[in-house]
């Protein structure tokens, strides 16, 4: 058995690329929420709220985020310190506490969506419908196959 190292292939290529175009969004979205005085996080959590018209825990809104609770924990103090949610008590769980859009987190993300679907629309705008439905089919078995390493690191030996 040979110790030379093998050549990478297309999917190596592959994976860099996505890794770069998943960079260049998150630029772009930092450039695009910063019109809104937000970070894409921030937008996320407000988004997420949105979708959820009882609010949230903040350890659900960790899940959903994929983010440290403590990360979450700072996103929401610095949204509340805007007024865009509030904390309330958690009915069934008197240590927890929902977090929740107010009036002014909604009229905020109701001003934003229009544009965000737009940019949304224009980063896919040269793939058709049906290439963009093939892609998130390769793109969510690309992500259980990380998955899968993440939770068994020594597959790759």
């Amino acid at each position: 058995m040979s110790d030379e190292l093998k050549i990478p292939g297309l999917r190596y290529l592959a994976l860099l690329q996505l890794l770069r175009t998943a960079e260049s969004l998150w630029n772009a979205s930092r450039v695009f929420f910063a019109q809104w005085e937000l970070s894409p996080s921030q937008f996320n959590v407000l988004n997420l709220l949105h979708q959820k018209t009882t609010g949230s825990t903040q350890i659900d809104l960790s899940r959903d985020l994929i983010m440290h609770r403590s990360n979450v924990t700072g996103l929401v103090d610095r949204l509340e310190k805007r007024g865009l949610v509030k904390r309330t008590d958690d009915s069934t769980d008197r240590r927890a506490y929902r977090v929740v859009l107010t009036p002014e987190g909604n009229r905020l993300l109701a001003e934003i969506l229009p544009h965000y679907y737009a940019a949304a629309e224009e980063v896919w705008n040269d793939l058709s419908p049906g290439r963009t439905d093939e892609l998130l089919a390769d793109l969510a078995a690309v992500s259980a196959n990380a998955g899968k390493i993440t939770k068994n690191p020594n597959t790759t030996k």
